[in-house]
């Protein structure tokens, strides 16, 4: 997205500021906003600050089915930029574990018999075979999300995403 760039990054634990497993499209970009906005109260020197949020919904028609996604947000000092991961149906009894108030890693691992798949290939690995890995899920969206970035005279400076 940018090159002849180097860039550092460096992964930080924040508080997204919902719920373990957010079960809303509006609650997972509200917790990728929270944790943009924590990651720069944390390293305020940073030039840019990413918070990532996965989270399910209910897929419409469908109301037995769940739609696994992560909702991307990226802020600089003057500038922000957003974006969806794609979206996958959860098998039926991943989503019965969700449903009754278990986070997706923790009911992943129970339906698969793995230990901290959050943290490694995630639903998306267990579910693909790895063909499509969990940084690679998210990879696109955090791409999608720098789009201000790059082209910022197509985009007010002023954009916050609600994060006043």
């Amino acid at each position: 997205m940018f090159p002849g760039e180097r860039l550092e990054v460096r992964g930080i634990d924040v508080p997204s500021g919902v719920s373990a497993q957010p079960l809303s499209d509006a609650e997972t970009l509200h917790g990728a906003r929270k944790r943009a906005q924590n990651a720069r109260e944390q390293v305020p020197m940073a030039d840019f600050w990413v918070g990532i949020e996965g989270g399910v919904e209910t897929l419409p028609g469908e109301p037995d089915a769940l739609l696994a996604f992560a909702w991307v947000v990226v802020l600089s000092a003057g500038q922000a930029g957003c974006a969806r991961t794609g979206a996958f149906v959860l098998p039926a009894d991943v989503a019965k574990l969700v449903r009754s108030g278990i986070e997706l890693g923790e009911a992943d691992d129970q339906v698969f018999g793995t230990q901290g798949s959050k943290q490694q290939n995630g639903a998306v690995g267990l579910l693909t075979h790895d063909a499509l890995t969990r940084a690679e899920f998210y990879a696109q969206a955090v791409q999608l999300a720098l789009i201000p970035f790059i082209n910022p005279q197509l985009y007010p400076a002023s954009l916050e995403l609600g994060l006043q």
